[in-house]
């Protein structure tokens, strides 16, 4: 059994202390809370697309929303991290069905300058459709608060990302979706897929890892391969690295882990090291892998991470007398090309 795999009476995640990321035990209260607390809405009527699959899309409306409940809030980032980020559990009673890959709709508490209600904000789900205690009654996300000083030199922080960070268990919280169809983890149990993510873009990816090497399914049996690239500034930036690192060692032929440190690691200009660097170190393996038919490429981050990774593309198809643009095109068409950035 892992480690890291919550479950009601022992629940385990990563939270940060001074030394990085470590192991730490959530105190049972959350879980007396998690069996107290319900989620105030309408039954959901699941409305269901895409013949091939049923998708749920579009269960809650902003008009109507899911009242769930934060049930655990935690900064998963070291302190020297350059800023904050939170493991967020919500608790939605099982009233709010999602597929890995969707993302929910969050209406953060209070109103804007005009004195209207925030508006919703969309969040990849980081956790499996399962939720992290495997009960199918919670959902995960992964948030970055969000601080900057804007050309007139004033502090902004966003709405709902300081929202997430700040709030505590036993809050009430607005929900809506789930939506998306894009970012659908493959019913392929034996797909190569290769994951893109700059910090928070890890969140589907997340998802998908723990159903394949986590969760025990009857009727699923993942026996291909994933391989992540993830993107953070620093070390004590790398979310989840415990987790990923134990997948790996659990399933050292089906995880392949690549990390690039922009701030510590530099690429062969002597520049910063991005996903594109970590990428070109092995870029004939993964011109040959996109060749295949059950090879999936997912990209989930910050929107400027497709414009250096298409360029790296661009190079490495010539290379080979390939249009990229064609290619990705066909790629896209033939849904083994996702891109996801925000």
């Amino acid at each position: 059994m892992f480690a890291f795999l919550p479950s009601i009476t022992s629940h385990r995640l990563y939270v940060s202390g001074k030394d990085g990321l470590r192991t730490s035990t959530l105190k049972t209260e959350s879980a007396r809370l998690q069996t107290r607390v319900g989620c105030r809405s309408r039954p959901a009527t699941l409305r269901m697309v895409a013949a091939e699959k049923k998708v749920p899309v579009n269960l809650y409306k902003p008009n109507d929303p899911l009242i769930g409940t934060c049930i655990y809030n935690k900064k998963i980032v070291g302190d020297d991290a350059p800023g904050d980020t939170c493991h967020v559990i919500i608790h939605h009673d099982g009233k709010l069905p999602y597929l890995e890959g969707q993302s929910v709709g969050i209406i953060p508490e209070g109103t804007d300058e005009k004195g209207r209600p925030h508006k919703l904000r969309l969040y990849s789900i980081a956790s499996t459709a399962a939720g992290d205690f495997g009960d199918y009654k919670t959902l995960s996300l992964v948030v970055k608060r969000l601080v900057y000083t804007n050309e007139k030199g004033e502090e902004v922080r966003g709405v709902c990302s300081n929202y997430l960070n700040d709030i505590k268990p036993g809050t009430p919280v607005k929900m809506t979706g789930p939506v998306g169809k894009e970012m659908l983890m493959p019913d392929d149990p034996n797909a190569t897929i290769i994951m893109l993510a700059t910090g928070t873009g890890i969140a589907p990816f997340r998802a998908f890892m723990r159903k394949a090497f986590v969760e025990k399914h009857a009727d699923y049996q993942f026996k291909g391969k994933m391989i992540l690239y993830l993107g953070v500034p620093t070390s004590s930036s790398l979310l989840y690295r415990d987790e990923l690192e134990e997948m790996k060692a659990n399933a050292p032929d089906q995880v392949e882990l690549h990390y690039a440190i922009s701030r510590e690691m530099k690429n062969k200009q002597g520049g910063k090291y991005y996903l594109q660097d970590a990428m070109a170190e092995r870029g004939e393996e993964i011109w040959q892998l996109l060749q295949k038919d059950n090879t999936y490429v997912y990209m989930c981050g910050l929107k400027g991470m497709d414009s250096g990774i298409d360029a790296f593309m661009k190079d490495l198809a010539a290379k080979d007398g390939v249009d990229w643009a064609t290619f990705k095109k066909q790629l896209k068409q033939q849904h083994r090309y996702n891109v996801e950035v925000y």
